[in-house]
């Protein structure tokens, strides 16, 4: 899809603390990682970030002094007030938005907050100016006192879908709800409100480049070793695990983040090996390691303790099939983070973790340790949430399975409708 100028809509953007606010910061983010042009309008906020631009009018918010009259004067039968108020709106909108490819307003045409607001929106779209989506968070006909003067014009705007508006609700529960105001033949697609990792646990730049060039984020199973590249790590085993595990239907990868003993020059040695054995298993693209890894673009990822500290809070579990260590570190860095472990049956191991991590003997067969990893994380469900988590609410899948078709879709049929308008 080529880069797109989409405006953003909401009452009000960060500061403004709220939850629909953090959804709109969301989606400008991620709108702007994939090189699209993206700028919010809101009525409350602020300038909040340097990496698009935000334009605040106080006639978009719900607090604004004339907003607040023209919908007492409705209330008190004179609708002149807001028929004047969505007029200076929409003109100012339709010049603002004069060069977008396509506008998401945020409960906008779904909430009482500012009905001017509401009626110039529905006026875009009703001129199709540029293509409307509404984004459905919520609505006051889903409750039991909602005011009676919600029920009649002008207000029940708020209660209709209108034919050239284009419907998200963020739940599929939230979508049967509004298909019952609407109607069941309004069609809503339902794309959720999603979280974003890399802002939530603050990652690493050189980490953000690997998760997007490998896909991590759909992997079904990252296993993650933090060793040197020394025999002593049995890194075999763990290639050999994750291609048992694979045999399994999991589509497991192998994450290595450990470099080489600067020391033992016949690491170099080992490391093909292990690219060796990984060919030889046809498992090359999944077993990644950081010692050597490449970008696209020729750069060498340099991982250091930031990195190793990313792919831990991205794994599923840690796995330590080490022959010989004298602590285990790596233990006490996954139980701060709450990552299974699973690791070698070695006395050290043995020490320090106790009975909360799943131990085998190194010399086990890799497919009796795939069976028993996966007995092990069955049992684990803050991991298994977490996978899906990762796989159905990250952003980044959204955005490539969801949101990116659906504009796509969106995009097509307005200029199916402007030309049948000719």
């Amino acid at each position: 899809m080529k880069s797109l100028n989409i405006a953003l809509m909401h009452y009000s953007c960060p500061p403004v603390v709220g939850g629909v606010e953090e959804v709109v910061r969301q989606q400008a983010s991620l709108f702007h990682r994939y090189f699209h042009k993206v700028k919010i309008f809101a009525g409350a906020g602020a300038q909040f970030t340097k990496e698009y631009p935000v334009e605040i009018n106080p006639l978009l918010g719900s607090r604004h002094p004339r907003v607040q009259r023209a919908h007492q004067k409705l209330l008190q039968g004179d609708p002149t007030g807001v028929e004047k108020l969505a007029g200076e709106i929409f003109t100012y909108l339709s010049q603002s938005l004069l060069d977008f490819d396509v506008l998401i307003a945020h409960n906008i045409l779904t909430m009482r907050y500012n009905l001017p607001l509401t009626l110039a929106v529905l006026r875009l779209a009703e001129e199709q100016r540029l293509p409307v989506i509404s984004w459905n968070h919520d609505s006051p006909y889903f409750y039991q006192d909602v005011p009676d003067h919600l029920l009649h014009p002008p207000w029940n705007v708020l209660h209709r879908a209108h034919p050239n508006v284009f419907y998200v609700a963020i739940s599929e529960s939230r979508r049967r709800q509004f298909c019952n105001i609407y109607g069941d033949k309004c069609n809503i697609a339902v794309i959720p409100n999603g979280v974003d990792p890399i802002r939530f646990f603050q990652m690493d730049t050189a980490t953000v480049r690997l998760i997007r060039e490998e896909a991590l984020f759909l992997a079904d199973f990252l296993l993650v070793q933090p060793s040197r590249l020394h025999p002593r790590k049995n890194i075999e085993l763990s290639i050999r695990v994750t291609r048992a595990l694979q045999d399994r239907d999991v589509g497991a990868r192998l994450l290595v983040s450990g470099a080489y003993d600067p020391h033992e020059p016949k690491t170099v040695d080992y490391y093909r090996r292990l690219i060796s054995l990984a060919r030889e298993l046809n498992i090359q693209r999944d077993v990644l390691i950081m010692a050597e890894y490449t970008f696209r673009s020729g750069e060498k990822l340099t991982a250091d303790r930031i990195t190793m500290r990313d792919l831990y809070l991205i794994a599923d579990v840690l796995f330590l099939p080490s022959w010989q260590e004298g602590f285990g570190i790596p233990l006490l860095e996954a139980g701060m983070i709450k990552l299974p472990i699973a690791c070698s049956s070695i006395p050290p191991f043995r020490e320090i973790g106790g009975q909360e991590v799943c131990f085998f003997d190194p010399d086990e067969p890799p497919e009796s340790i795939a069976e028993k990893l996966m007995a092990f994380v069955k049992g684990c469900t803050t991991q298994r949430f977490f996978r899906r988590v990762i796989r159905e609410y990250s952003w980044d899948n959204i955005y490539a399975f969801q949101l990116k078709p659906f504009l796509q879709e969106v995009l097509a049929a307005f200029r199916q409708r402007k030309e049948a308008a000719r």
